[in-house]
């Protein structure tokens, strides 16, 4: 375990955060390289894997919760010393990752066809979807073991083996891509399907190879068969704690489905333009991605051990790194928005959508990095309904009146984009005065150490080293 609650805090942010970024920077270059080539199957390829990718937002809902909770109470608990709950908890997470996992799997398959017809703007776009579910709805259900082994270890300040694990499967996936979709070798061209295929190859990778680090008998977190009795009290505290930040992904999932249906009039290219442009988005938030990760188990710990100058200190370093690596994205995509779309489609319209949505919706980066995290305090206090609340506020000030505004007259894309801008700067307004409330409410510990005596190393709490000297001896 890495001891989270002693040492300067940006030093534990930047090295916890360059473990996650490694990860995250393969994992962009996959989206980009995906999308690339997917680009070359044309313009309907590129909306229906768009579509189609709508459900990993559903999924992040479910994951979220998943890891979230998890996190925070392995984190809490390992603040405080208490390594038997823990590894019980640990367990326990892995119990439900399986049940819901199936659940999607059964469920995704089932329906892939329904909701690949429901989306499609044409015939061909909703055919191409529908294909790329058949392997993609199983890759989704396999991430629900790979987050919650990762939030475990995250919890417990090791980032090196998600980076590991998460590194290689972006390199597995990006290089069966090209092989699968366009038969190299094999004279079997699968398509939109083989990116799918390849992404459940390389998650499958990514599962056995993670669940090799809980094996060894002397590992801090293990499988404990006889822990896998369901145990509802901790269930409840988990989907507790995080199910506040699923709803949040599926309120994002949301949105991402209702501008899908306003968009449906103005063609495939205007969903791939959009579909591109949020591929583009999403990469450039990985960084704060990252950060945020590394937030929730460093104030997590901090606040197991009732440091509150500790938890403040670790918003305030992290927000200042998410301002400024937004700030760099997006005067990017306000410099060269045609440049970054037009690597994935050569079509006038796509690109012309995509160049809009990103000279508009980069007004909003800097809000939406503290506002990420910002929810990650919220998780690592162990109240994730504040993030709900916000995020429910931005639904309804953005996807609502784009409804709406929809059936006007005149009505245009843009609309939508510049109601998104105006719905995250309101969102962080309020999330801001949420976060000193929970100030007020959760870090009035009687009797803490200091913050500057904790930073020197000299009054850690005695409760977390023990549980470390316990730790290093079993």
């Amino acid at each position: 375990m890495a001891n989270l609650t002693s040492g300067p805090v940006t030093r534990h942010l930047l090295k916890t955060t360059s473990f996650m970024l490694v990860t995250m920077v393969f994992q962009t270059l996959y989206f980009l390289v995906d999308l690339y080539w997917v680009g070359r199957l044309g313009t309907d390829a590129v909306a229906a894997v768009g579509i189609a990718g709508n459900l990993n937002f559903v999924v992040l809902a479910l994951t979220q919760m998943l890891g979230v909770g998890t996190t925070t109470l392995v984190s809490h608990a390992a603040g405080r010393g208490d390594h038997e709950h823990a590894l019980l908890a640990f367990n326990q997470s892995q119990v439900l990752a399986m049940l819901t996992g199936l659940g999607v799997l059964v469920a995704g398959l089932a329906g892939r066809g329904v909701y690949a017809a429901s989306m499609g703007a044409d015939a061909r776009t909703a055919a191409l979807a529908a294909d790329y579910l058949l392997w993609f709805v199983p890759a989704l259900a396999l991430q629900f073991g790979i987050v919650a082994m990762g939030a475990a270890l995250r919890g417990m300040g090791n980032f090196r083996p998600g980076m590991i694990v998460g590194t290689t499967t972006v390199i597995v996936n990006t290089v069966l891509a090209p092989f699968l979709i366009f038969g190299w070798g094999t004279g079997h061209p699968l398509g939109v399907a083989g990116a799918a295929l390849s992404t459940l190859i390389a998650l499958a990778v990514g599962v056995a190879w993670l669940t090799t680090y809980f094996l060894p008998k002397d590992a801090p977190l293990r499988f404990v068969v006889a822990d896998w009795r369901p145990r509802l009290d901790l269930w409840k505290r988990i989907v507790a704690i995080g199910l506040p930040a699923g709803v949040e992904f599926a309120l994002m999932a949301a949105y991402m489905m209702i501008v899908y249906v306003i968009s449906r009039p103005f063609g495939a290219a205007a969903q791939a333009g959009f579909g591109i442009g949020q591929r583009v988005v999403q990469s450039g938030f990985m960084p704060v991605v990252a950060l945020g990760f590394s937030v929730a188990p460093v104030a997590g710990q901090n606040f197991g051990a009732r440091l509150a100058g500790r938890v403040r200190e670790t918003f305030r370093d992290a927000a200042w790194m998410a301002g400024g690596v937004m700030l760099a994205f997006a005067l990017l995509c306000k410099a060269a928005p045609a440049a970054l779309v037009g690597i994935f489609s050569h079509d006038a319209a796509t690109i012309a959508v995509g160049v809009e949505y990103l000279r508009i919706v980069s007004w909003n980066f800097v809000a939406s990095g503290v506002v990420f995290v910002t929810s990650s305090m919220f998780q690592a206090m162990g109240n994730t309904v504040p993030s709900l609340a916000t995020s429910g506020l931005r639904l309804l000030l953005s996807a609502l009146p784009a409804l709406a505004l929809s059936r006007a007259p005149g009505f245009q894309l843009s609309w939508v984009w510049y109601l998104s801008v105006l719905s995250v700067w309101v969102q962080l307004g309020v999330a801001l005065l949420l976060l000193r409330r929970e100030y007020r409410l959760r870090l009035a510990f009687p009797a803490a150490p200091s913050a500057e005596a904790a930073s020197a190393g000299v009054a850690a709490p005695a409760h977390a080293l023990a549980g470390a000297e316990a730790r290093s001896t079993a």
